[in-house]
């Protein structure tokens, strides 16, 4: 493709989702070692969707959100969050991370966890107030954890842990969430109560970007699809993305005609 191509190329992505759109990425890179983890890929989420970024083991799913919001150095790319870089527009954005990469045995109690989504509003070496505790614990009960607000977080399920770092997102009361993997290792009712709680978010006009390997649940859950194999395959609305020919090019012979014959495809 010419370089006129791509431009035009990343005028037609731009113009799906606006100039602020929550998040817009244009040629991101993000290499370990000599080996591209994802490359050169361009993405545009539009306001009040839900997005299921997927895509094999190894695809650079989980990369690709830590590229997008600098948790991880990009080797090239821009990336925007509402139009701006997002040092300029942290404060908008909520970020779960694998649960896989949290340090459990860190002593805090549920509680306290939670309060710390609060930070915007109670700022750094600040005394909690009792409006705070109570936001927090409001965030709880919409997961379904208020119970146990004074348990230790290490004393949890993984379903609980996941549900108590949901509930921090919530509290920081953004516009923009992103979840990596918040399915992962987690039994169906607590899939369904954090399937509940995004889908309400997206609701009020909040917008939801999930790394998600099911993808027998992606119509269900989810509006939007990025596929991505080290590079971007297809992206768009479910009805029209979430293909059996797009799937077969982004998984290739790691996925069997009959189980994508299975999946409720466009």
């Amino acid at each position: 493709m010419s370089n006129a191509e791509l431009i035009a190329e990343a005028g037609k992505i731009v113009d799906v989702a606006g100039k602020d759109a929550p998040l817009t990425v244009r040629g991101l890179t993000v290499s370990y070692g000599n080996k591209p983890a994802v490359f050169s890929i361009d993405a545009s989420i539009p306001a009040g969707s839900m997005t299921a970024i997927i895509g094999p083991n190894g695809a650079g799913k989980s990369t690709f959100l830590k590229g997008t919001l600098g948790v991880v150095p990009r080797l090239s790319g821009e990336v925007r969050i509402f139009g701006k870089p997002f040092a300029e527009a942290r404060d908008r954005v909520a970020y779960v991370p694998q649960r896989a990469s949290v340090d459990w045995d860190f002593p805090a109690r549920v509680i306290d966890v939670v309060l710390m989504g609060l930070y915007k509003s109670v700022g750094l070496f600040r005394f909690w107030r009792s409006r705070h505790r109570e936001q927090a614990m409001e965030c709880l009960e919409r997961v379904g954890m208020a119970d146990f607000s004074t348990r230790q977080i290490g004393q949890l399920s993984g379903g609980q842990q996941q549900r108590v770092f949901l509930a921090r997102a919530l509290a920081q009361n953004a516009e923009f969430y992103l979840l990596d993997e918040p399915f992962a290792g987690v039994d169906a009712a607590t899939e369904r109560a954090i399937v509940a709680v995004l889908k309400d978010l997206k609701a009020e006009g909040r917008t939801v970007v999930c790394v998600h390997h099911d993808l027998s649940t992606v119509a269900e859950y989810f509006d939007r699809v990025l596929l991505i194999n080290v590079r971007r395959i297809a992206e768009g609305p479910v009805d029209t993305t979430f293909t059996a020919a797009n799937l077969q090019e982004t998984y290739g012979g790691r996925l069997a005609t009959t189980h994508i014959d299975e999946l409720r495809l466009a």
